[in-house]
């Protein structure tokens, strides 16, 4: 199995600097399946190839009894697709030959390995289970552009149809650990397959190479899933990890826990944030909104959802966290260029005035509010609700009550490991009433997910209109 990596970054022979291999030499390794080597077809100051070829000894496998669950029979055993077509065994080599690489360490060339490259990867056999399609859905929000060419069973025999293998490039301009990183998650990913004992310590190798990119990928649970073999408990485990680890997605493991609870079908249900994200556009668009601020705009999510719809002419996002605002410059990159123009991203702090955040016609804290110190939750109504003062304020956070629904979450902890608090919907009531009489406003709520009887819905929100235009500061 082969995997290749090129780069036109100039010169392009610091490829050998940043992948730790040098382009004139044939280097070998032994590794699990076999024994890897790394050479280069090219290396010119222009372009430069490196390439991983996998030699897999089938027979070896079976001797050490590895990977003999994954075939059904004696004979499948040696005779197989594991010598040609990439899989696990090629995601596991990939970490032992390039581990330095995929740490994003070169100290011969460490501004180099800290920006982004122009990269193309090729794997010419990778099996595919879910299509061509599902290998876009997997790489396309990473920021590449994917071709997913299905190979034949036999170029002589077009009658015979297609096999499930796909020829797959990559073209985008990334760090070169990232993308080493995105091939050790997804090669197995797009098996559906693991050719060794999937136990718990997957977890934290799947934490390690998904951080920054896995808690805000749209098929996060997909991938979440097939990478730990299906183990449900194990996955629920990894997401409640990557939440804590990459605070611009402070509500992943929300999203993991809600559905199982409020549905009978949740492999059908709607994600709790995509649920909530239509729950605020649809109040922004009865308050005739026109310009936005999402306050604490994490990996901005809600920004191009705003951005979709043509009603929105001005949209800010601000983050306190410079990492959120790397992710929601690079989700918004992805967008056509006339859509993203109509949105700014600059820091901010809520607890701090800000003249950029003031003449909006509606600004938004989707949960937002429960990562903020209670003390502090004074400055922050003095500077959303008594300075920026926009006409509309809508609010979201947990409700606290709801958590009891949630068989993973154990008593008396929160959803997620930087909330500083999580009220219940008297509590939520009390504080948003407070505010709406301080700084001049009307408040109402409204119940953000499927309804519980007892304990409400996952998610509470709070309408604030502010009843007189020329409310003076407090």
């Amino acid at each position: 199995m082969l995997v290749t990596i090129s780069t036109t970054v100039d010169p392009a022979t610091d490829l050998g600097f940043l992948l730790h291999k040098h382009p004139e030499k044939v280097q070998s390794f032994p590794v699990t399946a076999g024994k890897a080597h790394v050479f280069y077809p090219e290396a010119t100051a222009r372009r430069c190839t490196a390439a991983l070829l996998l030699d897999v000894d089938p027979i070896a496998l079976v001797r050490s009894a590895r990977g003999q669950a994954a075939e059904s029979s004696t004979l499948g055993q040696y005779v197989n697709d594991r010598p040609y077509a990439a899989s696990s065994m090629l995601a596991v080599a990939l970490s032992k030959v390039f581990k330095t690489a995929m740490a994003g360490r070169c100290d011969a060339r460490p501004q180099l390995a800290a920006a982004p490259v122009p990269l193309d990867l090729h794997v010419p056999a990778l099996p595919c289970r879910g299509g061509p399609a599902l290998a876009g859905k997997l790489f396309a929000p990473l920021g590449w552009q994917v071709t997913a060419s299905p190979v034949p069973l036999d170029p002589q025999f077009p009658g015979w149809g297609k096999s499930p293998y796909v020829d797959l490039r990559l073209a985008g301009r990334l760090r070169l650990a990232e993308a080493l990183n995105h091939l050790y998650v997804l090669l197995p990913v797009l098996d559906d397959a693991k050719h060794y004992w999937v136990s718990t310590d997957e977890v934290d190798k799947l934490v390690r190479a998904g951080r920054g990119w896995l808690a805000a990928h749209p098929e996060r649970d997909l991938i979440t899933g097939r990478y730990l073999a299906h183990q449900a408990g194990m996955q629920t485990a990894a997401l409640a990890r990557l939440a804590e680890v990459d605070d611009s997605s402070a509500d992943a493991i929300d999203n993991a826990i809600d559905e199982p609870q409020v549905t009978e079908e949740p492999e059908r249900a709607q994600p709790l944030a995509e649920v909530r994200i239509s729950a605020v556009l649809d109040v922004l668009r009865d308050a005739g909104a026109r310009s936005v601020a999402d306050l604490g705009c994490g990996d901005g999510r809600l920004l191009v959802s705003l951005l979709d719809d043509a009603t929105f002419t001005r949209i800010v996002g601000t983050d306190v966290s410079s990492r959120a605002l790397e992710l929601a410059a690079r989700r918004l990159a992805r967008m056509p260029e006339r859509q993203r123009d109509r949105a700014e991203l600059f820091q901010s702090s809520l607890v701090y005035r800000d003249a950029r955040l003031t003449g909006f016609d509606a600004a938004v804290l989707m949960e937002v509010i429960e990562h903020v110190d209670p003390p502090r939750l004074t400055a922050l109504a003095r500077t959303v609700f008594g300075f920026a003062a926009a006409a509309t304020v809508v609010v979201t956070t947990p409700n606290a009550e709801h958590n009891a629904r949630y068989p993973g979450l154990a008593p008396g902890t929160f959803r997620h490991r930087d909330h500083r608090f999580e009220w219940t919907r008297p509590q939520f009531r009390d504080w948003a009433a407070s505010v709406a009489a301080t700084f001049g406003y009307t408040v109402w709520f409204l119940p953000v997910g499927p309804e519980d009887a007892t304990a409400g819905p996952p998610t509470q929100m709070a309408v604030f209109r502010r009843t007189d235009t020329g409310q003076a500061d407090r």
